[in-house]
């Protein structure tokens, strides 16, 4: 016996699908920050940098601060701006893409700005 649904039963079945299978794909390549794994693992960082931004847990700290989260930066700077640069690995890919790095900003010693810079 094949079970005939209905219009509104098959748009309610797909929208179910639609989100188990968002959910499972965000599983797979997004993680909560995690301090240990960040530092332990610096090739799966890009699971994580989502969250770190998003959550603000970097902004107004100082760069001792920062360095006591986040570990050693792949780059420092105070000319012509006060960066610090942390590579955050490469998430898997069909396509070539510019590589990623989590790029912090500070003025007066704090961190006023948390983004995504990529390589030109």
């Amino acid at each position: 016996m094949i079970l005939k649904l209905k219009r509104l039963d098959k748009f309610i079945l797909f929208f179910i699908l639609a989100f188990v299978i968002s959910f499972s794909l965000i599983q797979l390549f997004e993680t909560r920050f995690d301090e240990s794994l960040w530092k332990d693992n610096p090739r799966k960082r890009y699971k994580m940098v989502d969250d770190l931004i998003e959550s603000q847990l970097l902004m107004n700290k100082t760069k001792s601060e920062v360095r006591a989260i986040l570990g050693i930066p792949q780059f420092s700077s105070t000319e012509p701006q006060d960066i610090l640069i942390y590579g955050i690995g490469e998430p898997p890919s069909f396509v070539d893409s510019k590589r990623e790095h989590l790029l912090l900003i500070f003025e007066d010693q704090r961190v006023i700005k948390v983004t995504l810079a990529f390589d030109d």
